[in-house]
């Protein structure tokens, strides 16, 4: 699954596609110059338990550690993935 990213400085969203079609999102906004704080995730029935929300997650988790950003996670799913993978906890 490759995971793309848009990010216009004040939203931005991680999301798979497939045949142009978007079939996982995690969208976030941007708390100060510092923080980004996940709002929402959403896996379509295709791609449910193949893992694509915790990749998402994964994917934020390396955009704030090259950005030397913090991430607060609002979105229940991606608190229980950071709950979860104490290897992410760093970026919290």
């Amino acid at each position: 699954m490759i995971i793309k990213q848009v990010d216009d400085g004040i939203h931005g969203k991680f999301f798979i596609e497939e045949d142009k079609e978007q079939l996982a999102e995690m969208i976030y906004s941007w708390k100060g110059s510092d923080h980004i704080v996940i709002l929402h995730t959403e896996v379509d029935e295709r791609l449910q338990g193949k893992g694509a929300g915790k990749l998402l997650v994964a994917e934020a988790v390396e955009f704030a550690r090259n950005k030397h950003l913090k991430i607060i996670p609002l979105c229940v799913f991606a608190k229980a993935v950071f709950d979860k993978t104490i290897e992410f906890q760093d970026v919290l």
